[in-house]
């Protein structure tokens, strides 16, 4: 190996995505692959994990090296049967990604129903961290593993967004569970950390960032691009560097709760 290789290299190590069928899942699922990893993706639901997996074995033919779980990764003995299931044929599991996740809708404080509330705090603090959290760190510490864990965070960590509540009020409690986790994990030599995507175009946030008639920004996606100082969207690839840089034990073993932005300087906005 070269220095690069041997700083990076991720071969015989075992990543897990949850969330499995998005966007932000399948670039990591394919920086992870050319860095010699294996990827499992989980989801609740088949056919878009099953996309995934069909690009992404096209694109690196890499076919061995991937998995797919149905898993609810709000469901404690779901989460662990699949950790069962991606260790039974990989051998080992060293990486957990919590890519699940999502809003849904966006209103005024006073017009906000409270179920969906719930929903999506359930969604991207409950399944997108608490639950796999605690099945992977449960396993780890049993077998000694020092694994890595990966949460997402976001820009409403650290700034509210106007009309998606429940989703600030979990990214915000995701970026305090890493610091909390990172602290008590660590004496196991379980590191935790995050990535804090900016605004990326997927499946869930096209609409309210890109009128589909005319293909022209929406007025927040304008008021985004007008915030960020790149003054463009990132592509999903651009999360590759941070993410390979933290599930490097040998890039970041020293590395823990902490919460990278790959934003385009959105948060250093100024005026």
């Amino acid at each position: 190996m070269n220095y690069l290789e041997e700083m990076f290299s991720l071969k015989g190590k075992t990543a897990v995505i949850t969330g499995g069928g998005g966007n932000i899942a399948y670039a990591m699922g394919e920086a992870l692959l050319q860095a010699g990893a294996n990827v499992s993706l989980w989801g609740h639901r088949y056919p878009s994990i099953d996309e995934n997996l069909d690009k992404l074995a096209r694109a690196t033919g890499l076919k061995d090296q991937l998995q797919r779980v149905k898993a609810d990764a709000g469901d404690e003995a779901a989460v662990a049967e699949a950790y069962e299931e991606t260790e039974k044929q990989f051998g080992s599991v060293d990486v957990l990604i919590n890519a699940a996740g999502g809003n849904r809708g966006k209103s005024d404080w006073v017009d906000v129903d409270m179920k969906t509330f719930e929903e999506v705090l359930h969604l991207n603090l409950v399944a997108g961290l608490m639950v796999p959290t605690k099945v992977f760190v449960k396993k780890w510490k049993e077998k000694k593993i020092k694994g890595s864990i990966i949460n997402l965070t976001s820009m409403t960590s650290y700034i509210p967004l106007s009309g998606t509540h429940a989703y600030g009020a979990a990214k915000m409690a995701v970026l305090n569970l890493t610091m909390a986790g990172a602290r008590e994990f660590a004496p196991d030599g379980i590191r935790v950390n995050a990535i804090a995507p900016g605004f990326f175009v997927g499946k869930q946030n096209k609409a309210l960032l890109m009128d589909e008639a005319t293909g022209n920004l929406t007025a927040r996606g304008q008021a985004i691009i007008d915030h960020t100082p790149f003054g463009r969207f990132g592509e999903v690839q651009e999360l590759a560097g941070a993410l390979l840089f933290l599930c490097s034990e040998k890039a970041s073993g020293f590395v823990t709760g902490v919460s990278i932005p790959v934003d385009g300087g959105y948060l250093v906005h100024n005026i």
